[in-house]
C-alpha cells in the first residue's frame, strides 16, 4: 500500500511558511521518502497570505500538486480563509490559537489549536521562530516524518548561529503537540 500525504502550510508572507515547507520536504527525503514542495504567495510578499505545499510519498510522485490536503496548518486568519476550502475528509487542522474557526470550519476535521505565535514571542522572545515551532506541532501531531529527520533538516536550513534557538523552538512545538493531543493544553 502506498502512503501519500498532502500537506499545506499557510500564514502571512514573512512568517516563514515557505521555508517550513522546504524543511518538511527535506526531512521526508532524509527519511528515505519521496517529496515535492511548491509554494504560492501574492504580490504582497510580506503581509499577504502565502502557502507552501508538500507531498510526501513512499512511491513515485506523478502529480506534484496538492489537491486535498490531509494536513493543513494556518498561522493567520486570512490564510485559513483563503486556503482551507479543499481539505480532505478527516484532515488534521493545526492552527494558531488566535484564529477564529467558527466560520467555514469543514466537517470531520481534527483540530489542534495551540499558541504558536504567542510562545515564539513570549517564551523564546523571537517571533521569527514561529515557523519552526509550527513544524514541531505539525509533525508532533501527525507523525509525517520522524523527529530526528526534522531536526536534521531544520539545522541544515537555519542561519548559522541560530541552531540552538531553532532546536528550542522545535522542542517547544513538539511539546505543544504532545500537550494538545493529551488534552493538557
Amino acid at each position: 500500500m502506498t502512503a501519500r500525504h498532502e500537506v499545506r502550510l499557510s500564514g502571512s508572507g514573512g512568517q516563514g511558511m515557505l521555508l517550513a515547507g522546504i524543511i518538511l520536504a527535506e526531512a521526508a527525503i532524509l527519511a528515505g521518502k519521496n517529496a515535492v514542495q511548491s509554494q504560492s504567495y501574492g504580490p504582497e510578499a510580506r503581509g499577504g497570505a502565502s502557502r507552501s505545499e508538500v507531498i510526501i510519498s513512499n512511491a513515485d510522485i506523478d502529480y506534484p500538486k496538492v489537491s486535498q490536503p490531509e494536513v493543513f496548518m494556518a498561522l493567520t486568519q486570512e490564510a485559513y480563509k483563503k486556503y482551507s476550502h479543499d481539505l480532505a475528509p478527516n484532515a488534521l487542522l493545526v492552527v494558531d490559537e488566535s484564529l477564529d474557526l467558527t466560520e467555514n470550519l469543514p466537517e470531520n476535521v481534527r483540530v489542534i489549536s495551540v499558541p504558536i505565535i504567542q510562545r515564539a514571542t513570549e517564551t523564546l522572545k523571537r517571533p521569527i521562530v514561529a515557523n519552526i515551532i509550527a513544524l514541531g506541532v505539525l509533525v508532533g501531531a501527525s507523525s509525517l516524518v520522524e523527529r530526528n529527520f526534522l531536526e536534521e533538516a531544520v539545522l541544515h536550513r537555519v542561519p548559522r548561529g541560530t541552531e540552538e534557538l531553532n532546536k528550542q523552538a522545535l522542542d517547544l512545538g513538539f511539546q505543544l503537540a504532545a500537550d494538545a493531543v493529551s488534552g493538557n493544553k
